[in-house]
């Protein structure tokens, strides 16, 4: 079996082309954890596609052998890098982890 965690950001920013601009930040440094970070099986990520009310900005879906594999991730330094990016400029956060 396979643990996916999942995860959804909404920025903080209150004008369109902010929220665009970090959205982007987040995926691209999401993006350049795939092959620094080893326990990551496989990662997508991506911005918000539509204009709907109640949307979130950015999602991230990232695959891992087992819990230890993202713990492992949760405390890589790449990661903590990242995750010092996206709690400079999300508003909120959302996630959940389930077998596959």
């Amino acid at each position: 079996m396979t643990l996916r965690h999942v995860v959804t950001w909404k920025m903080a920013a209150g004008d369109a082309s902010t929220r665009a601009e970090h959205a982007e930040g987040i995926v691209a440094r999401l993006e350049g954890l795939v092959g620094v970070v080893p326990s990551i099986r496989a990662l997508s990520t991506g911005v918000n596609a539509l204009d709907i009310e109640g949307n979130w900005d950015v999602t991230l879906v990232a695959d891992f052998d087992d819990a230890e594999g993202l713990d492992a991730y949760q405390v890589h330094p790449a990661h903590q890098e990242v995750v010092a990016y996206v709690r400079s400029v999300a508003g909120g956060r959302s996630a959940v982890d389930f077998l596959i």
